[in-house]
C-alpha cells in the first residue's frame, strides 16, 4: 500500500507546477475541452442587458441665507428666535463658539444698541457686552440715565450684535457670515420694535446701513430697518481724547432725541 504524500511533499509539487506555468486546478474528471467550445457555439450566453448610463447625481447647494430667511421668519417671540437661531447650522461661527450670545436688558427698552460681535469674555458668559468694554459703555449709558438693568422702558436699554457667535480671535466678521445672521437680526429688532437703534462700530454700520467708515458716520441721524440710528464709536475705540469728547456728543444727541420724542 503507497503511503500517503507528505505535505510537505505536496507543497513541493504544487510550487514545481506553479513554477512550469500552472494556472488551474484540474479536477478528478477530466474536461473535454473541444465539446465545450462546439457547446458554447451552438448555445451562445444570452447577453447581459446594458444598464442606462447612470445619471450624474445633482447635489443642491444649501442657500444659507434662504434658509436663515424662513426660519427667523416663523419666530413669533424672542424665545422662538434664540432657539431658532441656536438650532441654525448652517454658520460655522458656531461650530467653535463656546455659547449662543443672543441679547441683554430689557427688551421693552425704548433703546437698542447694536454691537458687532460677541468678545471671548462675552462667549464665556453668554451675554453681550460683558468686558471691560461692557463696563465702559455701561458708564457711558449711566451719564445720560441709561441702564441695561432698568425694569423702566424710559431709562432702560436693550443690547444685541450683529452675530451671536464669537469669531475666532476675534476677528472681524465677514461679509458671508453677517449676510447669512443678517434676517436673523432683522427679526430680532422687528420683535423688539425699539425707538432708537445705537450703531456701535463699524460692522454695525456695514450690517444695517451698508455703509462703514464710523468716523465720517458717527454722530449723524439716519435710520436703519426703518427706525431712527445713531452711529457711534465703538467703546473699545476710545482711547483718545477727541475720541472721548465725540462719543460724549453723541450720547447727548441721543438723551436729546428721547426727550423730544418724549414730549411729542
Amino acid at each position: 500500500m503507497e503511503s500517503a504524500l507528505e505535505w510537505h511533499s505536496a507543497v513541493a509539487l504544487l510550487d514545481w507546477q506553479v513554477d512550469l506555468g500552472a494556472d488551474e486546478a484540474i479536477g478528478d474528471t477530466p474536461i473535454d475541452r473541444f465539446a465545450v467550445a462546439e457547446e458554447l457555439a451552438a448555445n451562445p450566453p444570452a447577453k447581459a442587458k446594458q444598464s442606462a448610463p447612470s445619471q450624474p447625481v445633482e447635489r443642491k447647494e444649501i442657500d444659507a441665507v434662504e434658509v436663515a430667511r424662513q426660519t427667523a421668519g416663523a419666530a413669533g417671540s424672542l424665545d422662538a428666535l434664540q432657539q431658532a437661531m441656536a438650532g441654525f447650522e448652517h454658520c460655522a461661527l458656531k461650530r467653535g463658539a463656546r455659547s449662543l450670545v443672543f441679547a441683554d436688558g430689557n427688551p421693552a427698552a425704548r433703546v437698542m444698541i447694536l454691537g458687532e460681535a460677541p468678545s471671548r469674555e462675552d462667549d464665556r458668559a453668554g451675554r453681550p457686552f460683558t468686558d471691560r468694554t461692557g463696563a465702559l459703555l455701561d458708564r457711558m449709558l449711566s451719564a445720560i440715565g441709561l441702564s441695561r438693568g432698568s425694569e423702566d422702558p424710559e431709562t432702560a436699554v436693550y443690547i444685541t450684535n450683529v452675530l451671536p457667535w464669537r469669531p475666532p480671535q476675534n476677528r472681524d466678521p465677514e461679509a458671508e457670515e453677517i449676510a447669512m445672521m443678517l434676517p436673523f437680526l432683522q427679526k430680532h429688532i422687528e420683535l423688539v420694535s425699539p425707538d432708537v437703534i445705537v450703531l456701535m462700530g463699524n460692522i454695525a454700520c456695514r450690517a444695517a446701513l451698508k455703509k462703514q467708515g464710523i468716523l465720517r458716520l458717527r454722530g449723524q441721524w439716519t435710520k436703519a430697518f426703518g427706525i431712527p440710528a445713531l452711529p457711534m464709536v465703538h467703546p473699545e475705540n476710545l482711547r483718545q481724547p477727541h475720541a472721548k469728547r465725540d462719543a460724549w456728543s453723541d450720547l447727548l444727541s441721543l438723551r436729546a432725541h428721547l426727550n423730544e420724542k418724549a414730549k411729542a
